[in-house]
């Protein structure tokens, strides 16, 4: 699927996701400002440059951590098989959590994290996406801070990739396939 030729048109600018998670972190700080201690649970790999930004805007005493769950390998396409990668490395019971999702698309791979994370019994979880895209829905999941919601488009840049490429990007764009040339 990637040796199919695509560009990228820019879709949020780096200034528009800067200015979001400024907002997004007043929302959230207010949100949790009764917290001991807030645990911030990235949800690998898409949310890696979400999670950085946002924690460095909290007011917020924080601790962060990581799960890795998959359900697209390769594809643009879920595979609605959701698998754990790699857990988090710390207890949560009795905390206030934090779940940070790049972007809910169907919903079956935040629906099994928040299942996973419920059953470990924490005081209040809550998920931040930067990206919610509900037209996609198959499973029903909210996030309680959203950053932007898009329309059923196939999207690349900060953090989130097409085959493991694109993460890099500073900003939000919409993966355009090209079409070969009729052959006449």
């Amino acid at each position: 699927m990637t040796d199919k030729p695509y560009v990228i048109d820019q879709m949020i600018s780096a200034k528009e996701i800067a200015a979001r998670v400024e907002g997004l972190a007043r929302e959230i700080t207010a949100h949790f400002k009764d917290t001991e201690k807030l645990i911030v649970i990235g949800l690998l790999r898409g949310s890696f440059v979400f999670i950085a930004d946002l924690a460095r805007e909290l007011d917020l005493p924080v601790e962060i951590d990581f799960i890795e769950a998959s359900s697209y390998g390769n594809a643009t396409e879920s595979s609605r098989e959701v698998r754990i990668l790699k857990d988090l490395r710390g207890e949560i019971e009795g905390k206030d959590v934090l779940v940070v999702e790049d972007i809910v698309d169907t919903g079956f791979t935040l629906h099994h994290v928040l299942h996973l994370l419920r059953a470990r019994n924490p005081r209040r979880l809550e998920v931040c996406a930067l990206l919610d895209k509900p037209a996609r829905r198959e499973v029903d999941v909210t996030a309680r801070f959203i950053g932007f919601q898009i329309p059923d488009e196939f999207v690349v840049g900060y953090g989130i990739d097409f085959a493991q490429r694109n993460r890099n990007l500073s900003y939000i764009g919409k993966v355009r396939f090209i079409e070969p040339p009729a052959e006449g």
